[in-house]
Parts: structure tokens; C-alpha cells; sequence
């Protein structure tokens, strides 16, 4: 009932919580961030059992993915992660193609993510966005809005960047560039292991 230490979570078993009120309270906290975590995660297996007749989406049924849990970016707790089972087939090829895209739009999205954040931080650049249409930076919101008032000529240049981006530098395989590496230095390292770490 209300008031009662079993309302608050504490049932007298003592072996993996404490008698000291703090650590309960710690324990706790830890208890209910992994509990949200397993009520996702379980609501997620009903689904996928539902959709698939399978709680493993069909990945028990195959051993080919198993040959990339020792590439770059698997991660524990989760380990080699492909919940759309783009990998069943066991290509090497299609595996690093598609690792190469996942490390590019992970660092779009990462600059993508600070452009958003930094202006609310730490404010705009001062001056015109566009002289010639009287836009100033301080006019242009952040996120969606700013799609709208962004003119036609600086969509121009930021897909011109893009474009150049994508084509200045050897992408193929086998090359720096299709491992995430484009000779740019400055966040990152000459040493591989440094280099794989980040």
C-alpha cells in the first residue's frame, strides 16, 4: 500500500540492494532506467515475433552474419547489430559499401546536429546571410524554418560543396577514403589504432 517500503520498491531483500537509504536510492535509479529500457525492448521482440513468426527476426537462422562481429563500429552490449538483415547474404563487399555510407551520414548528421545546437548557444554570425536580398544572419531560424528563407543561390552553393565533397577525394574500395579517412588530420590521427578508436 502507499507509505509502505514495498510501495517504494524496497521488499527486505537485502543480498543485491543495501540497508544505507542512498544506495537504495541509487540502486533504484539504475532499476528503473533499465527496466524502461526492457519494457522497450520486450514490446520490441512482441513486434518483431509478430511481423517475422521469429523473436530474432530471422538472424538465429543464419550464421553468415557472424562473420562481421569483429569489424569496425560493433560495440557491446549489442555487438554486430543489422536489425534490417541487410547483411544475411555474407557479402564482404556490400558490407563495407554500406559501412563506408554509414560513417559519412553519421558525420553529416553529426555536423547537422552542432549546426542546429551552436546558433542556440552561442548566437549567429553577424552581417548578411544576403547582401543583394537584405537577409541577415540573425533573420534565418534554426531547424526546418530555415529552408524557407534560405535563398535559392546559397541552396545552390551548399549542394555545389556536396557535390564537390563527394567527388574531390578516391572513394573506391580499398582506398583511405572508403575506411572514413580523407587525410584530415586535425580531429583525428597518423596512428591507425588512434585512427580506428575514434
Amino acid at each position: 500500500g502507499p507509505g509502505t517500503p514495498g510501495a517504494a520498491g524496497d521488499f527486505g531483500w537485502k543480498v543485491l540492494t543495501s540497508s544505507n537509504p542512498a544506495v537504495v536510492k541509487s540502486k533504484l535509479n539504475s532499476e528503473l532506467a533499465n527496466g524502461r529500457l526492457a519494457m522497450i525492448a520486450i514490446i520490441g521482440m512482441f513486434f518483431q515475433e509478430g511481423i517475422t513468426g521469429d523473436i530474432w527476426g530471422g538472424l538465429a537462422k543464419t550464421a553468415k552474419i557472424f562473420a562481421f562481429e569483429k569489424e569496425l563500429g560493433v560495440q557491446s552490449p549489442v555487438g554486430f547489430w543489422d536489425p534490417a538483415g541487410w547483411t544475411e547474404d555474407g557479402s564482404i563487399e556490400n558490407y563495407k559499401r554500406r559501412r563506408q555510407t554509414e560513417i559519412k551520414h553519421g558525420r553529416i548528421a553529426m555536423l547537422a546536429t552542432m549546426g542546429y545546437i551552436t546558433p542556440e548557444l552561442y548566437g549567429k554570425f553577424p552581417g548578411f546571410l544576403s547582401p543583394s536580398l537584405g537577409i541577415k544572419f540573425a533573420d534565418v531560424p534554426n531547424g526546418l524554418g530555415a529552408i524557407s528563407k534560405v535563398p535559392a543561390a546559397g541552396w545552390g552553393q551548399i549542394i555545389a560543396y556536396m557535390a564537390f565533397c563527394e567527388v574531390s577525394s578516391k572513394q573506391g574500395p580499398g582506398t583511405p577514403g572508403a575506411a572514413g579517412d580523407f587525410g584530415w588530420k586535425v580531429l583525428t590521427s597518423s596512428n591507425p589504432a588512434v585512427v580506428k578508436s575514434k
